[in-house]
């Protein structure tokens, strides 16, 4: 009797593990295709900004388009550095630098409004030479590996593993046209 009971649960046990752990595998691959997928797609989108020294509407929606292919939600955080010149003018007209260049940042709820402000046909935001652009996109939505790791990660009190692609450039073009 005792034998018929321990080869039902090792029966039981084996066919969780032979469900359960390809489960995992397959979870994490779809995982490791939406970490290389969202790193891509932010490299890409850095890399048009600071090339064209601009940034558009339709640029930024592409880029959310673009991410929600991968199945999942993601916070997008934008800040751009624009370089404030601290410039003077001397009396032989001559422009030279005094003191150091300083940078301030404008955030993605300002970068959204400027993008997509009423009247205005297509947002879009001019950038020069040396602003600094760094995009960062996490995801906000639980994964099938998230979930199944959830349990083990609460277990050991670390933190859960997150889907996340960051860019960041130089912009090397005056956006004015």
């Amino acid at each position: 009797m005792e034998d018929t009971t321990t080869s039902v649960i090792a029966i039981i046990i084996a066919a969780i593990l032979m469900l359960l752990v390809p489960l995992v595998i397959i979870a994490d691959r779809n995982d490791d295709l939406a970490v290389l997928s969202v790193q891509t797609l932010t490299a890409e989108f850095v890399d048009q900004i600071i090339k064209t020294g601009k940034l558009t509407e339709n640029e930024y929606q592409s880029y959310i388009n673009s991410l929600s292919t991968t199945g999942n939600t993601y916070d997008i955080d934008i800040e751009i550095k624009i370089l404030d010149d601290n410039t003077s003018k001397r009396q032989t007209m001559q422009t030279n630098n005094v003191g150091e260049n300083s940078y301030y940042s404008i955030y993605s709820t300002q970068i959204e409004e400027k993008l997509f402000e009423t009247g205005n046909d297509e947002g879009f935001i001019i950038l020069k030479e040396g602003d600094i652009v760094s995009v960062v996109a996490r995801n906000s939505s639980k994964t099938l590996s998230q979930s199944l790791k959830n349990i083990y990660y609460t277990i050991k009190d670390e933190d859960l593993h997150i889907i996340v692609g960051a860019g960041t450039g130089t912009v090397s073009k005056n956006g004015i046209t």
